[in-house]
C-alpha cells in the first residue's frame, strides 16, 4: 500500500505539472551538488564494499565477474580518437566501440578502487580518462548524439568516483576531462531529440551526468525537464487516455502518426512503451536510462520516482513477462515479439520494490534470473553489483 499511495501521489503531481514542465523547465538543480553522485553516492559504495568484504551473494559473485571481465585489466590500452565517426547501428564504425569499452572500463576500474582501495585501479581508470580527454575534439555521422549519449552515461559515473575518493588525478587533468565533457558531449545531446525514445532518454542521462560533474544548474534543470516529458511519451498508462502522450515538437499531431511512430501498435495498455513493438532490446535502453536519471536526482535531492515509478513499474513488469517466455496475445506486436531486454532491471527494481515497497512479481523474477547482471557493451554494467538491494 505504501509503495501504491506514493506512485499515485507522484503520478498526480506528474499530471498537474505537466503544462509547467512542457514549456519552460522547473529548477532540478540542488544549492549544491552532491560528490560522488552519479548513479551511485557515498553511502551506496560503501554498501557494496561492505558485502564484497564479507562474501556476501549475490554482490560477492556479481564483482568476481565484473573482475574477470575484460574491462577490469590492467594492461589494457585506450584507444581515443580526436573524432569519433559512428553511422546508423555503428556503420562506420570508426571509434565508436572503443569509446564506449574505455568508458565503460574507467567506470569498472573505478568500481574495483573503491571496493579494493588499490591504487592501480584508479590510476588505470585515470589514464584511461587521461587519454580521451586529450584526444577527442568531436562526433560525427548520424549516430553522434546517441554514441555521445552512451558514452557520456558512462564517464561522469567513473570521473565522480575518482575525482572524489582518490588523491591521484591532478586538477589539471580534472579540469581537461570537465572541458571534454563539457564542449565535446554536452552539446550533442543537451538539446534533446526526436528519433526513438532512448536516443532521448540516453542523451539526457548522459546530460544529467555531465551537469553533475561540472556543476552546470543550467544544463542540469534544461534534462531534468526533458527527461520529465519524455517519460510519459515513452510509457503508456491508461490514464493518459487513447493514445500514448506526445512531446512538445514531435510533429506527432494525428491517430496514425502516433500509432507509426508507436511501431504500428495500435493498442495501448499499461507498460507499453514506444518501442516495445520494435524490440525489447532498445527497450531496455529506454528503461534503464529512465531508472539511471531517477537515481542521479535522488541523490541531488530530489527523487522523482514518486513521479515516474508507476509508469516504471508498469513497464518492467510488462517488459519482463514476455522476457520470461510469455507468448504474447495477436493484438500486441501482431502476436510476435523480440526479446532481449538486457541486464537492465536491477535499479529501477530495487528502488520501487525494496525502496517503496511495490511488488514486482515479474521483474523480481527476471531480475532473480538474470543475476549477476553484467554490461550491455553500451552504458548498462553490474548492476547486481551495485543495486541489489542497495537500501541507499
Amino acid at each position: 500500500m505504501r509503495g501504491k499511495l506514493t506512485l499515485a501521489v507522484g503520478a498526480l503531481l506528474g499530471t498537474l505539472t505537466a503544462g509547467l514542465l512542457l514549456g519552460a523547465p522547473t529548477s532540478a538543480a540542488p544549492a549544491a551538488f552532491t560528490h560522488p553522485g552519479v548513479l551511485l553516492g557515498t553511502r551506496q559504495l560503501d554498501f557494496i564494499r561492505s558485502k564484497v568484504d564479507s562474501g556476501a551473494a549475490p554482490w560477492k559473485g556479481a564483482y568476481d565477474a565484473m573482475m574477470a571481465s575484460s574491462y577490469a585489466s590492467l594492461s589494457r590500452t585506450p584507444k581515443p580518437r580526436a573524432t569519433v565517426e559512428c553511422g546508423p547501428y555503428s556503420h562506420p564504425n570508426h571509434g565508436c566501440t572503443d569509446e564506449r569499452e574505455d568508458a565503460l572500463a574507467a567506470y569498472t576500474l573505478s568500481l574495483a578502487w573503491y571496493v579494493t582501495r588499490d591504487s592501480k585501479y584508479a590510476d588505470k581508470a585515470i589514464q584511461i580518462m587521461d587519454a580521451w580527454s586529450g584526444t577527442i575534439k568531436d562526433h560525427t555521422d548520424s549516430n553522434a548524439p546517441l554514441q555521445s549519449g552512451w558514452a557520456a552515461s558512462t564517464w561522469p559515473r567513473a570521473a565522480e568516483i575518482i575525482r572524489y575518493t582518490y588523491k591521484g588525478w591532478p586538477k589539471d587533468r580534472v579540469d581537461r576531462f570537465a572541458t571534454m565533457l563539457r564542449t565535446v558531449y554536452l552539446p550533442k545531446v543537451i538539446n534533446g531529440s526526436h528519433n526513438n525514445g532512448n536516443w532521448e532518454l540516453t542523451m539526457m542521462e548522459a546530460a544529467v551526468g555531465i551537469s553533475v560533474f561540472t556543476e552546470d544548474k543550467s544544463s542540469y534543470d534544461k534534462a531534468i525537464g526533458t527527461y520529465r516529458a519524455r517519460v510519459p511519451a515513452y510509457i503508456y498508462l491508461k490514464s493518459d487516455g487513447a493514445l500514448p502522450r506526445t512531446t512538445p515538437g514531435s510533429g506527432l499531431n494525428t491517430r496514425d502518426k502516433v500509432i507509426k511512430y508507436w511501431q504500428g501498435q495500435s493498442t495501448f495498455v499499461n507498460g507499453l512503451t514506444q518501442e516495445t513493438c520494435r524490440d525489447f532490446t532498445h527497450t531496455g535502453y529506454g528503461l534503464s536510462a529512465i531508472s539511471h536519471i531517477a537515481e542521479t536526482s535522488r541523490l541531488q535531492g530530489q527523487d522523482l520516482y514518486p513521479e515516474v515509478g508507476d509508469r516504471l513499474r508498469q513497464a518492467l513488469d510488462f517488459q519482463a513477462t514476455y522476457e520470461l517466455g510469455a507468448v504474447p496475445p495477436s493484438w500486441l506486436c501482431g502476436g510476435s515479439v523480440t526479446r532481449g531486454l538486457g541486464p537492465v532491471t536491477e535499479v529501477g527494481y530495487n528502488a520501487l520494490h525494496n525502496r517503496m515497497g511495490y511488488a514486482m512479481p515479474g521483474t523480481q523474477k527476471l531480475t532473480e534470473q538474470q543475476r549477476p547482471a553484467g554490461s550491455d557493451n553500451l552504458f548498462v554494467a553490474w548492476e547486481t553489483l551495485t543495486h541489489a538491494d542497495n537500501p541507499n
